[in-house]
């Protein structure tokens, strides 16, 4: 019996250029799947990765199992000690407790904030993701209004429901 056949050997690296080909085919796919109908032109920052994330106390990162991007998360750095959680996609194939891709990826992300200053950490995602919502909740992020974002918080039109992480409440 071979019980270690199903662990994955997950690798969580920041965005690099050779990277965004693989990550712009997932965030599509993963979009189409959902039904969104948004397009590369809704979305210019995924070919503006390092101008966009990578600045100030933000970051992209991108998980990988065996070499194939499996899964993305960001962070913009907002100011004031403010971060926005954007990108966050797992593959359909890997999602799931079980194979810990969206919890490694989170984990980077927050102990990344962490380290960086962070204090809060601002997201918005659709009223459809409701496995998303659960995530989120698990991991100690609260439900806010629209209107207790920050004026900095980069809105995006097609996102209902909002969260916060206070990093002072939940570590």
């Amino acid at each position: 019996m071979r019980e270690n056949a199903n662990v994955l050997n997950i690798e969580i690296k920041p965005y690099l250029s050779g990277h965004q080909d693989q990550i712009i085919e997932l965030v599509f796919r993963i979009l189409a799947e959902f039904n969104l109908p948004l397009t590369v032109k809704n979305q210019p920052d995924l070919n503006q990765i390092p101008q966009f994330y990578q600045i100030g106390q933000g970051n992209f990162w991108v998980a990988f199992v065996d070499n194939r991007v499996v899964g993305t998360i960001a962070l913009v750095d907002i100011g004031n000690n403010q971060a926005a959680l954007r990108k966050m996609f797992v593959d359909k194939d890997y999602r799931g407790k079980e194979k810990n891709i969206a919890q490694s990826l989170l984990n980077t992300l927050l102990t990344w904030s962490k380290q960086k200053g962070i204090n809060e950490i601002y997201l918005g995602t659709q009223s459809i993701f409701l496995a998303a919502h659960r995530f989120y909740e698990k991991n100690g992020f609260v439900e806010i209004s629209k209107r207790m974002l920050p004026k900095a918080f980069p809105a995006n039109l097609v996102d209902s429901k909002f969260y916060a992480f206070y990093f002072s409440e939940a570590t």
